[in-house]
């Protein structure tokens, strides 16, 4: 901005020059100081705006206007004077003055020169571009995360959709309008609150409803007071959300301006987006508020497993411990209990032990974290079944593993897995003269690679088979096949952590078929 100032006192001209930059306004300033070197400085031209004192010995302000007027009639002329008097300021005002401030008042100054300088026409998108623009906008709404990034995208898009000088994101705060953020050529009310009922922000909110203002100074929703100081000439406010407004959003235009159909349009879209983005932050937050109170939860169960763990561990094996001493002792002092009963207390406490392994094994299992590694379940299952044979060589088992079945998964794990699955199939067949089991795998209707173990042993009623990975679950006699039904819940639990999952199938007759997956295998 270049400014033409007329000032016969150097001190107030430095003053004045200073406090316009100290207000943001970037201008160059071309100083005369009498009546001669300002109609020279009229002569040459090439300046913005005239700003002239009213004290010049000789030469009064309405001079002053007047001569610039005459030479450049769109040009405002600013009268800045050390006083105010009525009858100077009508008079400065009828000779064509824009304004009359108070060298006291430079604050004045700065509003009255961003008034009055006409801007540059702003640059409008042609339908198309505004329309692709406001998809963009939604796209990059449906991103946001916060509430920050919410109000940076929506007041540029708000600028830009409809060219205006300035954009503003106002929310309610209860009784209050509470303007976040602006997107303007200077700072209106950015950080402030106001009541509701007095501005046209908490209209558009209290009425749910847009308002197009095409000159603010001839609507009576508009507390002019507030907006003089400012650059607004025209306006329009539309509430975000169109039931129970929880905002809006403010257009402002320097010059005349009457918001178009297609401009309300726009803005209302951007609008309803908004608000749309907006719950979706109150329901990403309630999500990770849900997400760290089930945290707290877990590690409060995965403490309270741990002292589950440490007193069967500890408190469990104890007393198994001295009635297996008692037992030995009995047995050696023959006639205190009959050799019957000593064998079915320590079959009792046997099992008792196996149970305490199982249940510490499974609350392991669930708390032990995975180490994925290239694993060959073909190699695994293969050890698995010549340490059965040696235990029992003289059984007739026919075996077939299927070679390069490898995994990416935890080998441990899938140790665990794999001795459950092959020592049921082995159990469980024992009834048979010929024992077959088989280990293969393949890819389901969905592409989905399936690995598979069966055999033909004893089966189970597939009316019960959703009982059969439940803890402590037996679906066969004890006497038959002796166990306590943790191994089928210990391989689930690790087929889940790995992302997959396990089940059965049987006719009751001819064997059982167990089928799991492992997550994204290739």
């Amino acid at each position: 901005m270049k400014i033409l100032h007329l000032e016969d006192n150097p001190s107030d001209a430095l003053i004045i020059e200073r406090g316009i930059q100290r207000q943001g306004i970037q201008a160059t300033f071309i100083q005369v100081r009498s009546s001669s070197e300002y109609a020279a400085a009229l002569q040459d031209g090439g300046f913005d705006v005239v700003l002239v004192d009213n004290n010049l010995p000789g030469y009064s302000a309405e001079d002053a206007i007047a001569e610039s007027k005459a030479a450049y009639p769109n040009v405002p002329v600013i009268v800045c004077s050390g006083a105010a008097l009525d009858a100077e300021v009508a008079a400065s005002f009828a000779a064509g003055a824009s304004d009359y401030v108070l060298k006291d008042h430079l604050w004045q100054l700065s509003a009255a020169l961003r008034r009055n300088i006409k801007p540059p026409p702003p640059v409008v998108a042609p339908p198309q571009a505004a329309m692709m623009l406001l998809v963009d906008v939604v796209q990059k709404l449906s991103l946001a995360r916060g509430l920050e990034a919410i109000v940076d995208i929506v007041r540029k898009a708000a600028r830009q959709l409809t060219g205006c000088d300035g954009a503003t994101f106002v929310l309610r705060d209860g009784p209050y309008c509470y303007y976040v953020d602006e997107d303007a050529i200077s700072p209106l009310w950015k950080g402030q609150r106001f009541p509701l009922e007095t501005c046209i922000s908490g209209w558009a909110m209290l009425n749910s409803q847009s308002a197009i203002i095409p000159d603010i100074y001839k609507d009576s929703r508009i507390p002019h007071a507030a907006y003089r100081p400012t650059f607004v000439h025209s306006l329009a406010m539309v509430p975000i959300r169109s039931y129970a407004p929880i905002g809006a959003i403010g257009n402002y235009w320097a010059r005349h301006h009457e918001c178009t159909p297609q401009e309300l349009m726009l803005l209302e879209a951007l609008a309803n987006t908004t608000a749309v983005a907006m719950e979706n932050i109150d329901v990403y937050q309630n999500l990770e508020r849900q997400v760290r109170e089930r945290t707290r939860e877990l590690q409060t169960v995965n403490q309270e497993l741990e002292a589950f763990s440490s007193a069967v561990s500890h408190d469990l094996r104890a007393p198994l411990r001295i009635m297996n001493a008692e037992l030995d002792m009995a047995r050696e002092h023959a006639g205190v209990l009959p050799a019957t009963s000593i064998d079915r207390l320590r079959d009792s406490t046997t099992r008792m032990g196996s149970l305490i392994d199982d249940l510490l094994r499974l609350s392991h299992i669930t708390r032990t974290e995975l180490y994925l590694q290239p694993t060959d379940l073909s190699e695994i299952a293969g050890k698995i079944m010549n340490r059965l044979r040696n235990a029992e060589p003289l059984r007739e088992v026919d075996v077939s593993i299927a070679p390069g079945l490898r995994v990416t998964a935890d080998a441990g794990l899938m140790s665990v897995v794999l001795e459950n699955l092959l020592s049921n199939a082995w159990k469980y067949s024992s009834k048979r003269e010929r024992s077959r089991i088989e280990l293969d795998a393949y890819r389901d209707a969905t592409g989905r690679l399936v690995y598979r173990v069966q055999d033909n042993g004893a089966g189970f009623n597939p009316n019960q088979a959703d009982r059969l990975f439940k803890p402590f679950t037996r679906l066969h006699d004890a006497r038959q096949f002796p166990g306590v039904g943790i191994g089928l819940a210990t391989v689930q639990r690790i087929v889940q952590r790995h992302g997959g999952e396990i089940w059965a199938s049987s006719d009751g007759r001819t064997g059982a078929q167990f089928m799991f997956t492992l997550g994204a295998q290739t």
